[in-house]
This record gives structure tokens, C-alpha cells and sequence, in this order.
């Protein structure tokens, strides 16, 4: 066996962890436009068009394939946490369409001569847990010799077409339900500053390897109209998405915003990742804060959030089964957080 104790730590090889390492979305839309020109066909249900979860191409009245990838670089130090996050972050954007997952592809890319062998298997194994989790095999993928350390999946999965939840169908008058509390981006800073304690870091795995496994169930109930899950673009800027599917104005109750323990305290601090600064200047124009709102409040709304949970708008009635159908998958955290107001010329997130 190979003695591993004197290989550089994961995240000291990445210049950015997890989903903090996705180009701003003001970046991203202007390295997007252009893209565009081929004909769509009428069975790609979901595209581009609204910054979807995933694309969705329907083969029949009863199936269509849902497809995505997601892959980054270390957020973590441990080989096989690092494989069991990438994995279940590109999982939950086949969960987020109200879809089942049913096979996966690994895109890896490591420096095969700084890291073991030992090292980079652990993490294709912990991409091996989470898809066994979900009950899906890794059925191929490709690899690079690559500067930084990268992994993650291609998956697919199945939906019914009319259960397709896209994350621009949200309605006025609906309530927001977010499945997983706030702040991996900030813990993440943390741990690689030397800064985060033993229980923070379980706290935060738990959370990042949590499968939002609840999408096909939510999808399911008449009373749900949209569902995105919330990654690199942090809280605010996946309700943004949201709000400009729907034209509407979203509003979040930061008081029910759950929090994992400890973030607010790190983000006080001033440990936060670059990510949420460039998040902010993507974004925060469509964002109307009330006046003294402290700047970790900011660095949070902000925060990327690694596999983060799902974000469902739906009727007010169904709240509750929203909850409920969350509580029966382990999401003990979950909670009604806000609304969605009237529609606007122009759409915009607001906190209360």
C-alpha cells in the first residue's frame, strides 16, 4: 500500500471547492449568449431557456429522459467525502425535475502523479456510495491527466412529462419550502482556513451527502409547481432564476431561513468564500435587502451551496404535505421560508 500521509491536501490542489467553483452567473450569461441558433426540437420540453435544473426530452406520452452533469474540484479533504459529495450534488439536479435517476457516467480528472492511486480510487469510490444510494449504477465515464483534481457524473433518469417540475412554473401566492438549512459555502471556507471544529464538519458532510431524494415525490403533488435545487449560485440567485421564469417578485423570511449550526457565527467572522462576492455582483441588483441588514446576512443569501436542498413553490394548501413528504425523507431542517408575490415587469428577490 502506498503511504499517502505526505500527499498535498485535496483542496490545497483546487483554486476553488465544489459548486463555489462555478463562473458567476453574470460571467456565465454573457459567455452564453450566441450559444443558440440550432432549431429546437418540439420534444425537448426543457432547454436552456430558464436556467433549468436539467434538460428534459420527452420519448412518449408516459417517459421522458431527464439528462444533467455536474462535476468540481475538492471541498473537502478526505478522498472519499470529496467523491460521495461530487456524486450526490450531480444527482439532485435529476431529483430537482421530479425525476428518477437511473444511471450515471464519471467524469474524472486527476494529477495522476501528485495524488496515489489509493487516493483518487477512494474518491470514485465515494462516487460509488452515493450512486448505490440512489440505487443506480456507474455505467462508463471518461478521465484526464488534469492540473487540478475534478470528479462528478453525467446522469439520467425518467419522469412522467406532465410530472416535469420546471423552476420557472412557480405561481402568485405560492409558498417557498427549502429542504437543507444554509451555509456549506461558509464551513467549506472554514475547513480551509484551519478554522472548522470536528462537529461542524460532520454537520456539513451530512448535509452535502444528503440525496434530495424527496423530488419524485414532491413532483407528485398537485399542489407543487416548481422545484430548483439550490447549488453555486447560493440562495438568492437560484429564487432569482425562479422569479424570472415566473415574472414575479419572490420574498424570503430570513428569520425562517434555516441555518446549519455555526455558519452565521463563521460568516460574522468574515469567513466566507470569494464565490459569494462574485455571486452578489452577478446578481444583487435584483435583490432589495431592508436597510441595516448586516453583511453576513448578504454573504449567506449569497453562499454556494455544495448539493444543496430543493427550493418547491406551491399552492398554500399543500404546504403542509410539502413538509410532510421532506420529514419522511430525513430533511428534519426543512421549513417554509417565504412566498411568491405578483407578477412584475421585473422580476426580483426580496428579504422581509
Amino acid at each position: 500500500m502506498t503511504d499517502t500521509s505526505t500527499e498535498p491536501r485535496l483542496t490545497s490542489l483546487s483554486h476553488g471547492g465544489g459548486c463555489g467553483c462555478k463562473i458567476a452567473p453574470g460571467v456565465l450569461s454573457k459567455l452564453l449568449r450566441g450559444t443558440g441558433g440550432f432549431p429546437v426540437p418540439e420534444a425537448l420540453i426543457v432547454g436552456i431557456e430558464t436556467s433549468d435544473d436539467a434538460a428534459v426530452y420527452k420519448l412518449n406520452e408516459t417517459q421522458a429522459l431527464v439528462a444533467t452533469t455536474d462535476f468540481f474540484m475538492p471541498i473537502v479533504d478526505v478522498p472519499r467525502d470529496f467523491g460521495r459529495i461530487a456524486a450526490t450534488n450531480a444527482i439532485s439536479d435529476v431529483y430537482a425535475m421530479g425525476a428518477t435517476p437511473i444511471l450515471a457516467l464519471a467524469v474524472v480528472g486527476m494529477p495522476i502523479n501528485v495524488l496515489s492511486h489509493e487516493t483518487i480510487s477512494e474518491i470514485l469510490a465515494g462516487g460509488g456510495d452515493a450512486c448505490a444510494a440512489a440505487g443506480i449504477p456507474i455505467a462508463g465515464g471518461h478521465t484526464i491527466d488534469s492540473v487540478e483534481p475534478i470528479y462528478g457524473l453525467v446522469v439520467l433518469g425518467v419522469v412522467d412529462p406532465k410530472l416535469v417540475k420546471k423552476n420557472a412554473e412557480a405561481q402568485p401566492g405560492d409558498r417557498l419550502v427549502l429542504g437543507k438549512p444554509l451555509g456549506v459555502g461558509v464551513m467549506s471556507a472554514a475547513l480551509k482556513k484551519g478554522v472548522l471544529d470536528a462537529a461542524g464538519y460532520e454537520a456539513m458532510v451530512a448535509s452535502m451527502t444528503r440525496l434530495n431524494a424527496a423530488g419524485p415525490e414532491l413532483a407528485a403533488l398537485a399542489g407543487v409547481h416548481a422545484i430548483t435545487d439550490v447549488t453555486g449560485f447560493g440562495l438568492a440567485g437560484h429564487a432569482l432564476e425562479m422569479a424570472r421564469g415566473a415574472g414575479c417578485r419572490l420574498e424570503i423570511d430570513w428569520a425562517r431561513v434555516p441555518l446549519l449550526p455555526g455558519a452565521l457565527d463563521l460568516a460574522r467572522a468574515g469567513v466566507v468564500t470569494g464565490a459569494s462576492a462574485r455571486n452578489w455582483m452577478g446578481y444583487g441588483a435584483d435583490v432589495a435587502l431592508p436597510h441595516g441588514v448586516p453583511g453576513e446576512v448578504q454573504s449567506l443569501l449569497s453562499d454556494p451551496q455544495t448539493s444543496g436542498g430543493l427550493l418547491v413553490a406551491c399552492a398554500p394548501e399543500a404546504e403542509a404535505e410539502v413538509l410532510e413528504a421532506f420529514r419522511r425523507h430525513g430533511f428534519a431542517e426543512a421549513a417554509s421560508i417565504g412566498r411568491v408575490g405578483d407578477r412584475v415587469p421585473f422580476p426580483s428577490l426580496a428579504l422581509v
